[in-house]
């Protein structure tokens, strides 16, 4: 197994798990902390097929980024699309990176369903461009 393919599987994987764990927090109550997982699995999603398809990922944290690479790498007008209709939710998302973590901001129940919502969204339509 070539290094690459070992370390997309691994971004794969722990992209699920962060989900997972998302949707547990929400679960439980735990908004702020559901809403910084669910930033979390697309981040590494988008990394991983990245270096799955071209080999190498840009080294940040935007969302909006990323998903521009991979909006280009697959020629994607329906992604391009989409990134544009949610726009505010993507960069609410890409937000939680931070505010989450340091800044005094409160998620509402609201918040992290929405987060997770549109996490879903983007992987279903990734994943029905690569069919």
């Amino acid at each position: 197994m070539s290094i690459h393919k070992e370390e997309v599987e691994v971004l794969k994987r722990r992209s699920l798990e962060f989900l997972e764990e998302a949707k547990e927090a929400l679960r439980r109550g735990f908004y702020d902390v559901a809403c910084f997982l669910a930033e979390q699995p697309l981040h590494l999603y988008l990394k991983s097929l990245l270096l799955e398809i071209v080999g190498d990922y840009p080294r940040t944290h935007s969302v909006r980024r990323l998903l521009g690479e991979v909006a280009n790498v697959l020629s994607s007008e329906e992604l391009r699309g989409f990134v544009k209709v949610n726009r505010a939710r993507l960069l609410a998302l890409e937000d939680t990176y931070l505010m989450a973590r340091y800044y005094v901001r409160r998620y509402e129940r609201e918040d992290a369903e929405d987060m997770i919502k549109v996490v879903k969204e983007v992987i279903d339509v990734i994943n029905r461009l690569r069919r």
